[in-house]
This record gives structure tokens, C-alpha cells and sequence, in this order.
């Protein structure tokens, strides 16, 4: 089995170690094959560092290569000091999960150093600051030492500026020895740094002193580099929760009420500066209202009011938020209001990890409330789908007369994914069944919970309408189809059996999954959100490693859609891979399932935080599959 372990790449050459530290017995120089465009890189920094800029640089660098990239940032949840760890990968595969084995290790920590060179592949290379003397630890892997200090103080006279600075010079580093186009560096630090006309000088000239000293003074004797591809051309890179806040901005969001909480932040925090740009009145009158509320309680609270009012409205949240909506959310369900809630899920339970990973949210939102409520559930698994899911999701919120929950996680939420650039929307917005006045004539009145289509959603009018029939109770109590108050035991059976096919309804409404089908294999895939980036590489593992070919379906929404049924029916053994303790979707997949299809699924989980990586999965199915 291949370990992903790099040292089979290379051969034993002199013993020469000049400029790379190293026993000569071990140490790797001189590779016989080039490792182009298919490697990783991990920063090491400290939070707080400033070290973000820098990362993005590199990472930005790449792109502007026309190489596939991907960037994930692991950081702590205080607000500065901890151990911080960036990591880039470059595929020209396309492969954008998180790779298992770190490639190029940048050592910025001392604190971390030792471990971080200690969890290294063998044939790996490490770049540190030399007093560190890293190379004690390992050798077998090529370690890089760089007088980071005195170099940032020869290029930076200001002291206080030297710690930022001095990320910049690894940069500098890192693009020689991966032969970076440094015409491409610059251009990506003058865009990061382009309203800082003095910043961005400054920081050039330490790229520039970090590229020299490389050029002068070290010898690389490691595999790893660049070189120009056209894989990027007309994308675009963003973070999911950038792509979720324009698809909300497009879909004529007017109502965003939000509690400050990691890792959804960002996503309303990006939309108020659209809607400030976007969303204004030539005279300066902004069309929408952003409320930061004392509480998620309080949030939900205000998104369900502006939904019965007839406003488009929002809020974003994490777990510990989701919990507190609870109350809210069966009223929205019951109430037949509409509304929709972005849920960046996080490790929990409690504060969990508040920045790291998680597909843990699922069956606690899927039944969200007490008594029998059911929710529906949009589950993104790129930052495109972030774009057209948040557009989608006021559209069925308000065709369903219901809450709409749309689940991403802070892997998706607050990394830079490559992407297509997004569909200008080219359809209307469905504002489903309201009543205007002049329907109202024409109708000669309503009953506002009156299934009249066959499809369980009744009509609504929206407050305002002049008319003398338009107004109806909207009750969080039991009530008859003309929204009466009460308590008859049929009463409520009718209703709960209406609201049940209603949400059979939303099966045909809902995004439909994605399927990859050979029509050759015995063996399913199903995975969902950020679990699809690692499936699809793991597929071509199995199938290059172990000639083993599967099948692969992504579920996008809850309730399941029938091809979900088909797929499990049509396979021997199905593997529901997710990130989660407790098996949650394969969980939800057995209550919606026929008792003869249940005993088909088997389970792969990732619970550690990390994002899933695809060696994991390979790992585990080929275990399981032997077993």
C-alpha cells in the first residue's frame, strides 16, 4: 500500500551537505525525478503574527501560475499567541483536499518546531530559522537553515515592523527553492497590499532579501517545484462564506439579523459590505436593515417576523447558535414561516474546538425543536454551490412557507477555494403561493393552512395586503385550516399529517445529488459538504492503487431526493462517509430508508477536526473491504 511517504521519489547521491543540514549517510540530495506541481506546503507561525499576508501571497502566487491550489488554515480560537499552521497544496491534478503528508515543512515557531519536523514524511524538506538547528531531529529530511533574524533586520530598520517583515521573507525563500515565477509574486503582494503603496514597497524588498539569500547561499537538494500551467485560467479564488454572502445578496436578501459567532461571522460580515456597495439608494437610503442582535435567540426570533412580514431574511450561525434557535425554529415549522439560516458548523459539543471542522450539526437541525418537526436541509459541497445554494434557499423557504437551513462547515466557510466564477442569476425570484388583493376578489377569500393544490402548502397574504379577507392568525398553537385556535385531537392529526407531505413535497424541490456511476461496481460512495473533495480523490487512489472501482453519489439536501433510494438500492454495500463521531447521515439515511436496504450501509468517519483527507478514506474502505 502506498504511504504517500516521498522518499521512493528520490536517490542517494554524493554526500556533499553543503547548505543542507543533514548526516551525509541519509541526507537526500541530487533527485532523480522532479516532484512538479503535486506537493504541500505547511507554514508554522504563531497567531497574531501577521503571517496571513504572506500565506495568501504564496498561495495567490500559485494561482497566478495556472497551478490548482488550495489554502487551509488551522488556527487556534484566542486571539493571538497559539500555535497557528497554514497549509498550501499545489495539484496539478486538481486535487484540492487536505493532503495527509506535509511535502515542505516552513518552521516560524519555535515552540512547535520540534514537533512539526518530527511529524514529517521521510524525503521531506524543512526550512527554519538556523539558530533552531532542526536538523538534529530528523536525518531524513532535508532541512533548510535561514537566518530569518538577521536578514529581517537588514531589510526592515523599523522594529517595530519586523515581525510582519519577516514573514515576507520566507516568501522570498520558499519561491526559490520551488522555482516560484517571481513576476508572478510580486503581482500577488501589490494586490494583496494594493491600497499600501509603502507596505507593499517594503515588503517586496524582504521577499526580495529571502529569494537572494536562497539564490546565494542554499543548494536544493529536495524535489518540490513549480511549473506554469494554464489550469487556473478564468477562475477565481474566494472563501465559502464570501460565495454564500453574494448568493444571498442576489437572491434580494433585505432582513440580516446575526450574533457574532465562529466561524459564520465572516459570511454576514462580507454581505453588509455588499449590501453597503451594492444595495444603496443614489440619495444614500440603504434597501435593507443588518441587525447584530443580543442573542441567536433573538436572531431567529427577528428572521422569522421580517419572513412573516413578506421580507427575504437571514441569519448565519454555528452550533451553539443553532442550539439556541431551537425554540424558534419548530415555531417557523409549525407557524408556516419562512426564513433561512446559514449554519458554518464547528467541532463541538458545547464550545468544542471553535475553529476547527466538523459535519456534526446534521441530526440535531434535521428534527431542530421539540415534537415531530422535520427541517430542510441544503448541504453545499463546493464555494460555487455556497453561491447557489444561499440564492436557492430563499426561494424554497418561501415556496415551502418554511425555515430553510443551509449547512456548510469552517472548512468551506474560511478557506480560499478555487472555483468557476458564478452564474449571473438568469431567473426570477419564486416568492411561491401569496394572495394579492386582487386575487382575494377573485377567490372570494382563503383559509390560510387549506391544502388546495394537493402539494400540502396553503396560500398566504402578506401584512398590508388591503383587502377585508386577508388577514389570519398566525398561531405557534394548534389551529384549523382557516388558522383558528384549537385543540380537536382531528384538528391537529390533519395538520401534522399535512405538514408531514409538505415536507414529502420539498423531496421534489430540493437540489438533486450528484452521481458518478460506472455501472461496473457492487460498491457505493455516498459523502456530503466538504467530505466530496476528499471521496473524489480517494476514488482514483482505489482505482490506481488497488484497481478497485466504486461508485459515488453526493447527497445536496434532507429530505432525500429518490435517486438517493435508487442508488443505495442499486449497490451491494453503500459507505456513507462523514465527518461526525456518530454516523449521522448514515443515521437519517436508515430512518428514511425500506428496512430491506438498511443493512447496506456501512460507515466511515473523521472526527478529529482536521479536514478530511483522502488517504484516510482509502485507508478505512480498504480495510473495511477486506474485512
Amino acid at each position: 500500500m502506498a504511504t504517500g511517504d516521498i522518499a521512493g521519489e528520490l536517490t542517494l547521491a554524493s554526500n556533499s551537505t553543503a547548505n543542507v543540514q543533514g548526516s551525509p549517510e541519509t541526507a537526500v540530495s541530487s533527485p532523480a525525478k522532479r516532484i512538479v506541481n503535486d506537493f504541500s506546503i505547511q507554514v508554522a507561525t504563531v497567531n497574531g503574527s501577521g503571517s496571513q499576508s504572506a500565506n495568501n501571497v504564496l498561495l495567490k502566487s500559485i494561482f497566478g501560475m495556472g497551478i490548482p491550489v488550495s489554502g487551509k488554515n488551522l488556527f487556534p480560537s484566542n486571539i493571538a499567541g497559539l500555535p497557528t499552521w497554514y497549509t498550501i497544496r499545489a495539484s496539478k491534478h486538481g486535487y484540492v483536499a487536505r493532503k495527509k503528508e506535509i511535502d515542505i515543512l516552513v518552521a516560524m515557531n519555535p515552540e512547535t518546531a520540534k514537533e512539526d519536523i518530527l511529524s514529517l514524511p521521510s524525503g521531506a524538506a524543512a526550512i527554519y530559522e538556523e539558530s533552531q538547528n532542526l536538523a538534529q531531529y530528523r536525518e531524513d529530511v532535508l532541512c533548510y537553515p535561514v537566518p530569518f533574524d538577521k536578514l529581517t533586520a537588514a531589510a526592515c530598520p523599523e522594529a517595530k515592523l519586523r515581525k510582519l517583515v519577516k514573514n515576507m521573507i520566507y516568501v522570498g525563500v520558499v519561491a526559490k527553492l520551488i522555482e516560484m515565477d517571481l513576476t508572478v509574486v510580486e503581482a500577488a503582494l501589490r494586490r494583496q497590499f494594493s491600497k499600501k503603496q509603502k507596505a507593499a514597497d517594503l515588503n517586496w524588498n524582504a521577499v526580495k532579501a529571502g529569494y537572494d539569500y536562497a539564490t546565494e547561499s542554499l543548494t536544493k537538494h529536495d524535489p518540490f517545484v513549480l511549473e506554469r500551467m494554464h489550469a487556473t485560467e478564468g477562475k477565481i479564488i474566494i472563501d465559502g462564506n464570501a460565495a454564500a454572502a453574494l448568493g444571498c445578496m442576489f437572491a434580494g436578501v433585505t432582513v440580516v439579523t446575526w450574533y457574532p459567532i465562529t466561524p459564520s461571522s465572516s459570511l454576514v460580515e462580507q454581505l453588509i459590505d455588499f449590501m453597503k456597495k451594492y444595495r444603496v439608494e443614489p440619495d444614500g437610503k440603504a434597501t435593507f436593515a443588518i441587525v447584530q442582535a443580543e442573542d441567536e435567540l433573538a436572531a431567529v426570533g427577528m428572521v422569522l417576523g421580517a419572513g412573516w412580514a413578506g421580507a427575504r431574511s437571514m441569519t448565519a450561525t454555528s452550533g451553539p447558535g443553532i442550539s439556541l434557535m431551537a425554540e424558534f425554529a419548530g415555531l417557523g415549522y409549525f407557524a408556516e414561516v419562512p426564513g433561512v439560516i446559514f449554519d458554518v458548523q464547528r467541532v463541538g459539543p458545547s464550545t468544542g474546538l471553535p475553529t476547527r471542522t466538523a459535519q456534526a450539526d446534521l441530526l440535531s437541525i434535521a428534527f431542530l425543536s421539540h415534537g415531530d418537526t422535520k427541517q430542510v436541509i441544503l448541504l453545499p459541497g463546493s464555494v460555487g454551490e455556497c453561491y447557489e445554494f444561499a440564492y436557492a434557499a430563499f426561494d424554497l423557504a418561501e415556496q415551502l412557507q418554511t425555515p430553510v437551513f443551509v449547512l456548510s462547515d469552517l472548512d468551506i466557510g474560511m478557506n480560499n477555494w478555487m472555483s468557476e466564477p458564478f452564474a449571473y442569476p438568469d431567473k426570477p425570484l419564486n416568492r411561491g403561493k401569496v394572495l394579492s388583493a386582487a386575487d382575494l376578489d377573485r377567490l372570494g377569500g382563503f383559509a390560510r393552512y387549506k391544502d388546495v393544490d394537493g402539494d400540502a402548502i396553503g396560500y398566504r397574504t402578506l401584512p398590508g395586503t388591503q383587502h377585508p379577507q386577508a388577514a389570519y392568525f398566525t398561531r405557534g398553537s394548534g389551529h384549523n385550516e382557516k388558522a383558528q385556535y384549537t385543540e380537536r385531537p382531528d384538528d391537529y392529526q390533519n395538520l401534522m399529517e399535512r405538514l408531514n407531505r409538505k415536507f414529502e413535497t420539498a423531496r421534489t424541490l430540493v437540489p438533486k445529488p450528484v452521481v458518478a456511476q460506472t455501472g461496473r461496481s457492487k460498491v457505493g460512495l455516498i459523502a456530503f459538504g466538504s467530505s466530496d473533495f476528499a471521496v473524489i480523490e480517494s476514488r482514483d487512489q482505489l482505482k490506481k492503487e488497488y484497481g478497485v472501482e466504486t461508485d459515488y453519489l453526493r447527497i445536496r439536501a434532507y429530505p432525500f431526493t429518490r435517486e438517493v433510494h435508487d442508488f443505495i438500492a442499486s449497490h451491494e454495500r453503500v459507505y456513507v462517509i462523514e465527518q461526525n463521531r456518530d454516523a449521522q447521515m448514515q443515521s437519517l439515511l436508515k430512518l428514511d430508508l425500506p428496512a430491506s436496504e438498511i443493512t447496506k450501509l456501512r460507515s466511515v468517519r473523521h472526527f478529529n477536526g482536521l479536514p478530511m483527507d483522502a488517504r484516510s478514506v482509502t485507508d478505512e474502505l480498504i480495510l473495511q473491504e477486506r474485512i
